[in-house]
């Protein structure tokens, strides 16, 4: 009986350390479980981290995208200045939000398709808007060109009336030649510049003409200053040309007996002189005497 006493002992230690060796093992194999859960969260945490530093960045970009873009329309500046509003809140919100909050990451990459289209329609917007702008102002150039061509053969019209009126009757029609205008100053000397002249001296000659009516004959001029405004003062007065009423600058009655005479006009008291070309037309109430041209600097 005593032996058998003595051989349970080992028999319990076998299997204590049979245990243990079993519990170390499973320590061994949770610690592995454990230490491989940690390395896939951190890894995890890594990769979410990068997508979110990248949606940032993304932002970054489309915020940048956003700011060098801008129109001549105030309607499409206000919008334009709502989404870059949006942009910035979206990226400060992207900022404060844990990259592991992975519903809240999708939102906001769905936010910056949506903040990615709209930049794709403004764009549209201008480009469509600025195309029509530039259609508009070609074509009012056009509008233009075509207003001024019909100006110039109004005028040549016009001319060609002049002469072929003047034709019916040119035998007994007084002419003028050598027509000058010159620009002079306080010192009574030929000037250029503008800013000098105080007064316009028009000088031309009545061409002979044994056919024409003798007597007193009133010449008128016509200065125009480079905006094409008729220059007038307060002893300018109105003629009559073949029927019609103008307003002339100036005006001087000389007396004709069908001999060459030669006579000068004075303009007076003009406010001011621009820079540019003065153009001077000289008229009788029955012909257009000739024009000529001032160069003021």
């Amino acid at each position: 009986m005593e032996e058998q006493k003595g051989s349970a002992a080992p028999s319990s230690d076998a299997k204590l350390k049979k245990t243990m060796y079993v519990l170390v093992a499973v320590a061994v194999v949770l610690g592995a479980v454990l230490a491989y859960v940690w390395f896939e969260r951190t890894s995890l945490i890594n990769d979410l981290n990068v997508e979110k530093d990248d949606l940032t960045a993304q932002m970054v970009a489309l915020q940048n995208d956003y700011a060098s873009l801008s129109s001549d329309y105030e309607s499409i500046n206000m919008q334009l200045d709502s989404s870059r509003e949006e942009v910035s809140q979206l990226i400060e919100r992207i900022k404060k939000t844990e990259a592991t909050n992975r519903t809240k990451m999708r939102q906001y990459e769905r936010e910056l398709g949506t903040l990615r289209s709209i930049m794709r329609n403004y764009i549209v917007q201008i480009d469509s808007l600025n195309t029509l702008n530039q259609k508009l102002t070609a074509d009012a150039a056009a509008a233009r060109r075509e207003a001024a061509e019909s100006r110039r053969q109004s005028e040549e019209l016009s001319k060609t009336v002049k002469s072929l009126t003047g034709q019916v009757a040119t035998g007994a029609v007084i002419k003028g030649r050598a027509i000058r205008i010159d620009a002079y100053n306080s010192s009574n000397k030929i000037t250029d510049r503008s800013s000098r002249v105080i007064r316009l001296m028009t000088t031309l000659s009545l061409v002979e003409n044994d056919l024409a009516p003798k007597g007193p004959v009133r010449v008128y001029i016509r200065v125009k200053d480079p905006d094409g405004n008729l220059l007038t003062n307060a002893s300018s007065g109105e003629f009559t040309l073949n029927g019609e009423p103008m307003i002339c600058s100036a005006s001087r009655e000389v007396d004709y007996q069908g001999n060459e005479v030669e006579l000068s006009i004075y303009l007076n008291d003009v406010k001011e002189y621009i820079k540019g070309i003065y153009t001077v037309e000289a008229f009788t109430e029955r012909s257009s005497l000739g024009t000529a041209e001032l160069m003021l600097r």
